[in-house]
C-alpha cells in the first residue's frame, strides 16, 4: 500500500482511504476492476491524487460487478463526514468492471454524483453472463443482465453533467461498448468527453495508469466548476 493510504470499514464494507496532504475540497469514490486492484497499490494514481489534493475512498467489492449500488450510496455520507465536504464535492470513477459500475451508479443517481469517469469500462458486461461469475446468480438471463447495463440507463431528463470515459482502441473486449456509449450520448445531445483514440497497451495497467492524470484532472476541474455554480 502506498503512503497516505489507510484501511478501514464503513457499514461492513472494507475501504481504502487516501488522505491528501491538506484538507481536500473534493474527493473521489473509486471502483476497482475485476482483479480487485486498489488505487492504494498504484504509485501513479497515488501521486496524481496527492498532486491534486484529492481525497479518495476505494471500497473492496470483490467480483460482484458493483451490482449492489445501495452500498455504494452509503459511502457518500461517510466521505462527506471524513473530509467535511458538500454534497456536490464527490465524483465517482472506476476501471473496467469499476468503470461500468461508476457510470451505472451516476446515471441512476445523478443527484449524488454529478461527475463521473470510467477507464476501459466493461459496459457490455452481459457478455460475461454464463461464465460462472456472480452475474449468473444476480440475473435470470443474459437479456436481463443487458437491460441493467449503464448504456441502457441513460435518461435525457436526468444525467450527470460531467461525463468522461476512455478506452484503448486495441481493447478488443470492451472498446465496442465504449464506442456505443459515445454514439448514444452524442445522439441524445448529452455533453461528455470521450477518448477512444489513445493507445497505451490495451486492457492493461499500462493503459489505466496512462489515463490516470486525464481522468483525475477532469474530475477536479468538473467539481471546481460545480462548486462555482453553487456560489
Amino acid at each position: 500500500m502506498e503512503p497516505d493510504w489507510t484501511r478501514g470499514e464503513v457499514d461492513g464494507t472494507t475501504v481504502d482511504w487516501f488522505d491528501p496532504p491538506a484538507k481536500p475540497r473534493f474527493a473521489l469514490l473509486y471502483l476497482h476492476p475485476v482483479g480487485q486492484e486498489s488505487l492504494a497499490d498504484s504509485a501513479v494514481f497515488t501521486a496524481e491524487l496527492r498532486r491534486l489534493n484529492l481525497g479518495c475512498c476505494a471500497p473492496h467489492g470483490g467480483e460482484r460487478w458493483w451490482i449492489d449500488r445501495e452500498s455504494l450510496r452509503n459511502l457518500h455520507p461517510a466521505m462527506r463526514a471524513r473530509w467535511d465536504l458538500s454534497g456536490k464535492a464527490i465524483a465517482v470513477a472506476g476501471i473496467s468492471m469499476g468503470g461500468q459500475g461508476a457510470l451505472r451508479l451516476a446515471f441512476e443517481h445523478a443527484d449524488l454524483f454529478n461527475v463521473v469517469a470510467g477507464i476501459a469500462s466493461a459496459l457490455d458486461y452481459h457478455d460475461w453472463y454464463g461464465r460462472g461469475t456472480p452475474l449468473d446468480a444476480r440475473y435470470r438471463s443474459r437479456e436481463a443482465c443487458r437491460q441493467d447495463t449503464a448504456t441502457l440507463q441513460i435518461r435525457p431528463d436526468r444525467y450527470p453533467k460531467h461525463i468522461w470515459f476512455a478506452c484503448d482502441p486495441t481493447d478488443e473486449e470492451w472498446f465496442r461498448g465504449n464506442d456505443r456509449l459515445d454514439e448514444k450520448l452524442t445522439a441524445m445531445g448529452i455533453p461528455h468527453t470521450a477518448d477512444l483514440t489513445t493507445e497505451a497497451g490495451g486492457h492493461s495497467w499500462s493503459y489505466f495508469e496512462a489515463m490516470a492524470a486525464p481522468m483525475l484532472q477532469f474530475a477536479v476541474k468538473s467539481l471546481e466548476a460545480d462548486s462555482r455554480r453553487l456560489l
